[in-house]
């Protein structure tokens, strides 16, 4: 088992929204939905208008993705993050079956695995070693890449050698002295590599 890493500050910047995200997910599951649907009528009807394995399976499928979009709907109401992994792996399943449009199963696999990590709030972890982004995949910098880092009014600015700017706005409201201690822990990091 791979130990956990503490950092001494973790930054919190603000969530972008995650509505193209749930809206492309909801129309990936409204197609495979209706797909599935027109799929087991025809089955239907070659079975002579009764339900055998190869189209029950359609049913379980149909149910599972709109039973899970109900939830996720519920979720939302309640104020949480809706997360369609489940119905996305459902119909992922429901596309694998269908040899004209298996690798459709590969986006829906790919859509599932990537929807949670794409809706985390960016975060930057600092330690006397590195500063850590939690991207997919997660992008770690030395402090020798940086040449200033400052929390500043509610923002964020990590200042780079090679000229770029990465500047967030801070989820939470930071105080005075945090923020200055924060200030002053990156300032000897930074001084630190400096001086070798």
């Amino acid at each position: 088992m791979r130990p956990i890493k503490t950092y001494d500050y973790i930054v919190v910047l603000k969530k972008k929204s995650t509505q193209t995200i749930n809206l492309i997910s909801l129309l990936m599951l409204a197609m495979s939905v209706l797909f599935f649907t027109y799929s087991f009528t025809v089955q239907f009807k070659d079975a002579g208008n009764a339900i055998n394995s190869k189209n029950g399976l359609l049913i379980v499928w149909i149910t599972g993705i709109i039973g899970w979009i109900l939830f996720c709907q519920m979720q939302q109401k309640k104020g949480l993050e809706p997360n369609y992994r489940f119905a996305l792996m459902l119909a992922a399943w429901g596309w694998f079956v269908h040899p004209q449009a298996m690798w459709l199963a590969g986006v829906f696999l790919l859509a599932a695995v990537l929807e949670r990590p794409v809706k985390v709030a960016p975060e930057y972890a600092f330690d006397q070693n590195e500063i850590v982004f939690n991207s997919l995949p997660t992008k770690k910098y030395s402090w020798n890449e940086v040449s200033n880092v400052v929390l500043k009014f509610g923002m964020l600015t990590i200042d780079f050698k090679n000229n770029r700017i990465v500047q967030g706005e801070v989820n939470n409201d930071v105080t005075l002295q945090l923020e200055n201690e924060f200030n002053e822990y990156c300032k000897k990091n930074i001084e630190a590599i400096s001086c070798i």
